[in-house]
């Protein structure tokens, strides 16, 4: 741990000497350190804003980067310049240094150019621009000032006058406009207006057109303050294929393509309007005709092929799916159409794979240790899209980072065999309801032995039949109706029953062999736009278990109605959501905010949750100024710290934020600043663990912590460091919980205080 510290020390002095680049700025050169943009205009201040963002963006080049005023990328690269630099200086010279910019490669004249033509794209005509360059001893930037007036307004939006079929949809939809009047000349708003009526144009089956094909001409002759006439038409000559719609008459499937094109013949089975032809039975044709959406005698519509290609592609039988469109007359048909054929082309997957991984393991309660997993697949083993898959692991861990608590040891070994079905195994035929992406039916069955070495050994089982989805790009849900896990401790060491023995709660949580019940998850993920400036993160579970066998063993009249052919079950509800939010100021400085609660309420002959379902607080990605497991529950803590208090600190109820500010140092080094908060609580009132019990003093029990992250991420994954130190300790007394002295240079305070937090990954 101290030499963690002084590495740390070590770095952060290194930082503070990039502030002193100065020296190595050559003689006659000025580095370039940013600019600034005035902008001279009666546009009132959101119109501003708005457009002062979109020309900042254009200014070039980028100064060096800089954090707290420091430049550490360009201290790397000057001090790689050295005549003999040395091999650490290389390295941090090729890994992190960034070559300086120096005002002499700016070019304000350019970049006057470039503003004045963005203005004039956004109807802010005849402005003027000047630059004005300010050099220090070796520094220099540049003051940029954009004069220009109020911006050119649309007056009327009108089509061209034309007979054709074509043009009277347009006019028929043109409602729906991107450009009211009143609104402001702009190039990119004409290109989205165009975009959106060939999109429109599509969906009613206009194959062959093109945006393209559209002009829009404007005139200010007729006005005087700032207006103009927009006109729309299409180009001359338009060829006819693009002047009227498609319909589709012939449908081809080919489950068995091959990608260099070759295979398209085969059997033909005819089945409601689609053609699947194969050489051989790779794909039941009367189970793949459901996932193709588009029909015979239908127009053509791009929408409804992409969500074909998802849901074939979702299958997760096929390595390429692609879908053709191809003309088959150029002869106009009756209804005023074109005929069009489609092209259905599969490529298929490996049907078996085998793979093995060698991991290094580690997990949020801090056991680490190698491991060995093996995985075998068999897709579409009934002809049908479904997959097999068999997995085994076996590894060996040991708990780091517990402080004075005794760690522990385990060994662990595990068999689980999933089944997947690309469709809904129900009753009641439901596929239809599903346009985006088809609900999967997954059955799992398992088996797991974990040995604590000097406490117990588990032997447990698990079988899960249940449905999975995706709405949309952003929405997933998951229902599993049925979850059985059967527990066996299978042996105690006297260690282990001591602890038992002390705590009943805990025995129960431990005795309760048999979970069945139900549970639902749901994520609404909004991080897959990595443009969207403010992300959302929403995920919530509801796990229900117990209920159904209390009513049958009411029903029945049970001798023993805390059991279930001999096992003691668990009944209790249980839910939690974990919302997240997302600031980015740039691509990669960027505040998160966390919220995370849940709760569980034992119910029936339960007073807790069984232990493999209780939360726990402290750790690499909870409150990080506390140890694993070492915050409450409540105001609880152990009387002596050891192994027992492992299996103490967990409860039924949990409320945790995070605030968490992200930065770069550069491309693989990141910073981070945060603040953690939070605890858990028992449901019902412990003897042994007084202080445990959730009540309206909750916030006055809350452990608060802050600290200093450094994350390298190289892409394929990140290592992740965070120091952080506790403000607020919940089991003092409540003049004593918050921290009022900080004593940096005293080693006995710094391991008392000072918790470090190594995991692979963000925390969040």
């Amino acid at each position: 741990m101290r030499r963690i510290y002084l590495h740390m020390i070590c770095f952060l002095l290194l930082s503070a000497s990039a502030c002193s680049v100065k020296k190595f700025i050559p003689e006659g050169e000025h580095l370039y350190t940013g600019y600034e943009l005035t902008l001279e205009t009666p546009i009132e201040r959101r119109e501003r804003q708005q457009l002062r963002s979109e020309l900042e963006s254009l200014v070039r080049p980028n100064p060096n980067s800089s954090i707290l005023g420091q430049r550490f990328g360009l201290w790397a690269y000057y001090k790689g310049q050295k005549e003999k630099p040395g091999f650490i200086n290389r390295y941090l010279a090729r890994k992190f240094g960034e070559e300086p910019v120096y005002i002499s490669k700016v070019q304000p004249q350019r970049t006057e150019g470039i503003l004045l033509n963005r203005l004039e794209n956004k109807g802010y005509f005849l402005g003027k621009a000047s630059s004005e360059i300010t050099r220090g001893r070796k520094y220099a930037q540049v003051a940029y000032t954009l004069t220009f007036g109020e911006a050119y307004r649309l007056a009327s939006y009108t089509l061209q006058e034309d007979t054709t079929v074509l043009m009277k949809t347009i006019k028929e939809d043109l409602e729906n406009t991107l450009l009211p009047v009143g609104s402001r000349f702009d190039l990119e708003k004409f290109k989205d207006e165009r975009t959106r009526i060939d999109a429109m144009l599509k969906r009613k089956g206009y194959f062959n057109f093109n945006a393209d094909l559209l002009i829009f001409e404007a005139d200010t002759n007729q006005y005087t303050d700032k207006q103009f006439d927009l006109v729309l038409r299409l180009k001359s000559n338009v060829p006819q294929r693009s002047l009227h719609p498609y319909t589709i008459q012939n449908i081809a499937v080919f489950p068995n393509f091959s990608i260099g094109g070759s295979d398209r013949t085969g059997d033909t089975v005819h089945v409601r309007g689609v053609d699947i032809i194969q050489d051989e039975l790779v794909f039941k044709p009367e189970y793949l005709e459901p996932y193709i959406l588009f029909k015979n005698n239908t127009r053509f519509n791009p929408a409804t092929s992409r969500l074909t290609s998802n849901r074939l592609s979702a299958i997760g039988n096929f390595r390429y799916v692609n879908i053709e469109f191809q003309q088959a007359d150029t002869v106009l048909m009756e209804d005023g159409t074109f005929p069009l054929n489609a092209r259905v082309f599969l490529s298929p997957l490996n049907k078996r794979s085998v793979r093995a991984e060698l991991q290094g393991v580690t997990k949020s309660n801090t056991f680490v240790g190698p491991g060995l997993v093996l995985n075998y697949t068999n897709r579409n083993i009934f002809q049908a899209g479904e997959i097999f898959t068999l997995r085994g692991n076996v590894g060996y861990e040991q708990q780091v980072a517990t402080g004075q608590r005794e760690a522990l040891q385990s060994i662990e070994l595990g068999l689980q065999a999933n089944l997947i079905f690309p469709r809904v195994l129900f009753p009641v035929p439901v596929m239809n309801r599903f346009q985006i992406a088809i609900p999967k039916t997954r059955m799992g069955l398992g088996f797991e032995y974990q040995n604590r070495t000097d406490l117990y050994l588990i032997q447990s089982y698990n079988a899960s039949f249940g449905y999975f989805w995706n709405v949309n790009r952003y929405a997933y849900h998951e229902f599993n109706p049925l979850a059985l896990s059967v527990v066996n401790l299978a042996r105690t060491t006297p260690a282990f029953e001591e602890i038992l023995n002390s705590n009943p709660f805990l025995r129960r949580s431990f005795e309760q062999q048999f979970i069945l019940g139900l549970n639902y998850a749901f994520n609404y993920n909004q991080l897959v736009d990595e443009h969207r400036k403010t992300p959302l993160f929403f995920a919530s579970t509801i796990d229900i278990a117990g209920n159904t066998l209390g009513a049958w063993n009411s029903i029945v009249n049970s001798r023993n109605p805390e059991s279930f052919l001999g096992l003691e079950y668990a009944q209790y509800i249980k839910g939690d959501i974990d919302l997240r939010l997302y600031h980015r100021f740039t691509t990669e400085n960027l505040l998160v905010a966390r919220f995370f609660g849940g709760v569980g309420a034992p119910l029936g002959n339960s007073v807790s949750l069984p232990f493999v379902k209780q939360y726990f607080s402290g750790g690499p990605r909870s409150v990080r100024a506390f140890r694993i497991r070492s915050l409450g529950p409540g105001s609880f803590v152990p009387q002596s710290i050891g192994t027992g208090g492992f299996f103490d600190q967990a409860g039924d109820i949990i409320i945790e934020s995070n605030l968490e500010y992200r930065f770069p140092f550069n491309k693989y080094l990141k910073g981070a600043l945060f603040v953690d908060a939070g605890n858990v609580w028992l449901f019902n009132e412990n003897e042994a663990l007084p202080g445990g019990k959730f009540s309206s003093k909750w916030a006055e029990q809350l452990g608060v912590g802050a600290g200093f992250g450094l994350r390298f991420d190289i892409q394929i994954f990140v290592l992740r460091f965070d120091l952080a130190a506790p403000l607020r300790r919940p089991w003092l007394q409540p003049e004593e919980r918050w921290l009022t002295d900080v004593r940096l240079r005293e080693r006995d305070w710094r391991r008392d205080n000072l918790i470090l937090n190594f995991a692979i990954g963000y925390p969040f």
